[in-house]
């Protein structure tokens, strides 16, 4: 099975796959534009680059190209560098005392390779282990979305998920893995369309291999209804 194929990757990797950091490459004044502004310049530079590709933007099915690409740039796929945007991760206290792992899997991951601005698309796998506090189950994939939203590598989206979430829960004991195909890879270059790349960040008590084993575990189950 693929499922068992990635967990045996996973364990493999141990800790070596951690990388030094999680910023993305943002200059200082990347916000001194508004949205607005922004789309303005984008939609000017969108037409540029299809004209220089000898497209007639004079044709109705693309005259409107432009416009859309920059709004879908600014407003969309790459919202989450605008950290106005980034979600409320609201907590509360674990009234009712649940005290073991809990597990938010195949959340839906849509992304972009920052190397050629090709898709990202995969799955997203999240969970901790209380120390008092918890998290709404939505707000998890909020999260997920907010750092998947902007040009991204793989690595450092799924660590900068761990660090939001143990920063939000107060706790280091949070963990995600992401399977998920690269477009740059699927239908461009090596144009091998099966390979799916895996990614994991296991801080805490995940660090334990009968811990990472269980939450590994909680992946394989079928959730099919």
């Amino acid at each position: 099975m693929k499922i068992d194929k990635i967990l045996n990757e996973i364990d493999e990797q141990g800790d070596a796959h951690a990388g030094s950091s999680a910023e993305n490459p943002i200059r200082e004044d990347a916000f001194e534009l508004s949205d607005i502004e922004k789309v303005a310049l984008i939609n000017k530079d969108v037409k540029k680059i299809m004209e220089t590709l000898g497209l007639d933007l004079t044709d109705d099915s693309l005259k409107g190209t432009p416009q859309r690409v920059a709004k879908m740039f600014v407003n969309e796929i790459f919202a989450g560098l605008n950290p106005d945007k980034k979600p409320i991760a609201s907590t509360f206290e674990n009234k009712y005392k649940y005290g073991e792992m809990l597990v938010e899997k195949n959340i839906t991951v849509y992304s972009t390779c920052e190397h050629h601005l090709l898709p990202i698309v995969g799955k997203a796998h999240v969970a901790y282990i209380s120390k008092g506090r918890v998290i709404g189950l939505s707000k998890m994939n909020r999260i997920v979305d907010y750092f998947a939203k902007r040009p991204q590598v793989q690595e450092r989206m799924t660590m900068q998920i761990v660090q939001e979430l143990q920063k939000a829960l107060g706790t280091p004991d949070v963990a995600c893995v992401v399977d998920a195909k690269h477009l740059c890879v699927n239908s461009r270059g090596i144009r091998d369309i099966d390979s799916s790349t895996v990614t994991s960040e296991f801080g805490g008590a995940f660090k334990e291999q009968s811990v990472k084993r269980e939450f590994l575990d909680y992946i394989k189950l079928d959730t099919t209804f």
